[in-house]
């Protein structure tokens, strides 16, 4: 039997495996085709303050071995989901994490104080980094300033697990990673999409609505292992690595760079039962190398 459990900081999951924020629903979503108990967690869609309708469409483009998207963190609201959502899956015994987003620092503060009275919410994401929103998101995740700005005010309405989702679009990621563990960050993700575009030649113009995206999928993995690899020697708090994770090797690569635990996103789109399949492949794969524990693979190289 292999030890597939892992630790970040306080929070204990049984598996490495999570999902990522936008690519998975609130996990119900998917119920038809995973065991959602198997999960180490799942991160639900990124939730605001207040409503969000999204970018116009079109906002999604399929792109060689990838995607653009521009969604833009559509959602109904921390109040129906605390009234809607949550009691539909504390059923379930995986973590639950929240992605949080917000157009100024006082609606990250809101979100979480609000989410603070829910007791299965044991951690949250704080995503200072998305491209495809044109206010706060990405200012607060390209400046060692901002993302520490947001941290730290988040971390005084937090109590539990706080995760950072690092944006890729900046010139160091391993200086942003520093700033928010010293702004009291207990781990931190990455990689959130690059910022790309894709043109329809035929029509003469962008696919997006917005004309710009995030770039997600098999293309961004290597830049993600490398960045993760430079933040996991840059800081001493937990890593969660993601960014184009199609299989059990993809996550392999993440976790022996320095990922404690990885995310899958794009792949639930191209097949809804991943996740199962990555878990069982990361298994196989120790039990073949005679690894009992998976944290004897984390940041190996």
């Amino acid at each position: 039997m292999v030890n597939l459990s892992v630790r970040l900081g306080d929070l204990t999951l049984s598996n490495p495996v999570l999902t990522a924020s936008g690519t998975f629903g609130y996990g119900e979503e998917y119920a038809d085709f995973v065991d959602l108990n198997r999960l180490g967690g799942f991160i639900v869609k990124g939730t605001t303050l207040e409503p969000r309708e999204g970018n116009d469409y079109p906002r999604m483009a399929e792109t060689p071995s990838g995607m653009l998207n521009a969604v833009g963190l559509q959602n109904k609201g921390v109040d129906h989901f605390i009234e809607h959502i949550y009691p539909n899956i504390t059923k379930y015994s995986s973590e639950i994490i929240v992605n949080v987003s917000g157009k100024c620092v006082d609606d990250y503060v809101a979100v979480c104080e609000k989410l603070s009275d829910l007791e299965r919410i044991r951690a949250v994401e704080i995503n200072i980094s998305c491209p495809n929103v044109k206010q706060g998101g990405m200012a607060y995740g390209t400046t060692c300033e901002g993302a520490a700005e947001v941290t730290s005010a988040v971390r005084k309405a937090w109590k539990r697990h706080m995760m950072v989702k690092l944006s890729p679009n900046v010139t160091s990621i391993a200086d942003i990673a520093r700033a928010v563990e010293g702004a009291g960050a207990d781990s931190v993700s990455l990689i959130n999409t690059l910022l790309g575009m894709a043109v329809d030649v035929e029509r003469r113009k962008p696919y997006l609505s917005t004309i710009t995206g995030g770039v997600s999928g098999a293309a961004v993995k290597p830049i993600a292992v490398r960045m993760v690899w430079q933040v996991a020697k840059a800081v001493a708090v937990p890593v969660v690595g993601l960014g184009g994770i199609m299989n059990g090797r993809d996550a392999l690569e993440f976790i022996m760079a320095g990922a404690r635990a990885i995310e899958v996103g794009t792949a639930n789109f191209i097949d809804p039962s991943v996740t199962m399949k990555i878990i069982d492949e990361i298994t196989d794969f120790c039990e073949r190398q005679g690894v009992k524990d998976i944290n004897e693979l984390v940041g190996i190289i």
